[in-house]
């Protein structure tokens, strides 16, 4: 009973926070918020769905606009803003009722994402019981870890569609991680259709969640060699829940081949098309050399993945992130020195999750193969699992340390929790100096 009273605590500690970034971040100051937010005044207006165009990118306009931190005199042709109509519907539409009752209120909508980031949130509190089901401060950790990064609420607090993406990508995992768990041989196939389904909405919300396409295969394949099921049985599994997440998806996908044309079937192309002037991979290399890339990759990404906010323009103070590194360090090094799992589904819970974390990273690596997006939130697809590797290498020294002791616990809790802090001092002391 105490786990779940200090859940609740999280969980609103999450929603204050989140709260704080919508009403506190000045308009417009968060990645590609003017783009998403038209898209969904578009909507409102005149029905699904828009289509990307030229004109809908401006670079020197988008400058203009950073340069001067959003000033109220150069937003006469902000609506204009439009490069991102190329993107799935479904966040949108979702968005949009809330847009027509509020007169398209960018702090309403902002809200209503936040409540959607609380879905990520608590799906990591349960995939987290799912692998360490007789350890809850584990779960407790994980779920704060999630709840009180600066980035993920700075992103989640904003007009984007992410935050429907990654919480459908969560409830994705949990529903997943349940299949393991579940000795029932024949409950397979219903599992594979509401699968099937969550993954189709998440191709309608993002490309990212392609992801998750294999993921659920791979799951499917690992709960079949250890139950030992028939390969029939498998292949109807893989079937149905394929089916049902392509089919979904396919909807969009036909409409953008007779829009776009073929082959562009998720208007990315359309998209590179549109972006003239939007940095490219290529053309940075060859201005400053790999090994300068590579140096702006890592570290960017590095300082983007937990705070970076804005367009990307207030990374946190350097001290911060040497703590959060020495943090890391301190993590992959108590993977090695924890006591090893002997529970079968715990282990095949880790090969999924080590699964979505590899793709999650081929995904971001292949992004920034054409374009220079060093953005960490492009990494979230694999957030809950990034969460429960890092308290798995904490909870590996607490368990050689101090053991089940009341004092291992509360270091193991109170860790993401010092985040709280930071997320206050980043509300009072620097968001508001994004103001014109």
């Amino acid at each position: 009973m105490r786990t779940h009273r200090l859940f609740i605590i999280i969980v609103l500690a999450y929603l204050g926070l989140a709260a704080l970034f919508a009403t506190r971040t000045p308009a417009w100051q968060a990645p590609d918020e003017p783009a998403h937010y038209n898209y969904i005044a578009q909507l409102a207006r005149n029905g699904c769905c828009p289509v990307i165009e030229p004109g809908d990118w401006d670079q020197a306009y988008l400058d203009q606009l950073r340069a001067n931190d959003f000033a109220p005199e150069l937003l006469d042709n902000l609506p204009a803003v439009q490069y991102e109509d190329h993107q799935p519907p479904l966040y949108y539409l979702l968005m949009a009722p809330i847009f027509a009752l509020t007169d398209g209120s960018l702090t309403a909508l902002r809200l209503a994402s936040a409540a959607l980031g609380l879905i990520t949130v608590i799906c990591a509190y349960v995939a987290a019981r799912q692998w360490r089901p007789q350890q809850p401060a584990f779960a407790l950790s994980a779920a704060a870890l999630v709840a009180f990064l600066p980035q993920y609420l700075g992103i989640t607090a904003s007009v984007n569609n992410d935050a429907l993406a990654w919480a459908l990508t969560g409830v994705t995992l949990v529903v997943t991680l349940y299949h393991l768990r579940d000795e029932h041989v024949m409950t397979g196939i219903r599992t594979a259709l509401w699968l099937g389904l969550l993954v189709g909405l998440g191709l309608l919300t993002k490309v990212s969640t392609l992801l998750l396409l294999p993921v659920v295969a791979f799951a499917f394949l690992l709960r079949w060699r250890r139950l030992r099921m028939s390969f029939g049985y498998l292949l109807g599994c893989v079937v149905v829940f394929g089916v049902i997440a392509v089919g979904l998806g396919a909807l969009w996908w036909l409409r953008n081949l007779g829009v776009y044309g073929v082959p562009d079937f998720l208007g990315l192309a359309a998209h590179d098309r549109v972006v003239v002037g939007q940095l490219r991979t290529e053309a940075l290399i060859a201005d400053v050399g790999v090994s300068e890339y590579l140096s702006r990759a890592l570290t960017t990404t590095f300082h983007s993945f937990f705070g970076q906010l804005g367009w990307m323009a207030l990374p946190l103070p350097g001290l911060v992130y040497i703590a959060i590194g020495l943090l890391l360090l301190v993590a992959i090094v108590g993977w090695f020195v924890r006591r090893r799992s002997t529970d079968p589904v715990g282990t095949d819970i880790t090969l999924v999750l080590a699964v979505m974390s590899i793709l999650a990273i081929l995904q971001y690596l292949y992004y920034n193969t054409e374009f220079v997006q060093f953005q960490g939130r492009y990494l979230f697809s694999g957030l809950i699992p990034f969460a429960l590797f890092v308290v798995l290498g904490w909870d590996g020294w607490r368990g050689r340390l101090l053991g089940r002791r009341p004092l291992g616990i509360f270091v193991l809790v109170g860790l993401p929790l010092l985040l709280i802090p930071l997320d206050l001092w980043l509300l009072w002391r620097v968001i508001p100096g994004l103001a014109p």
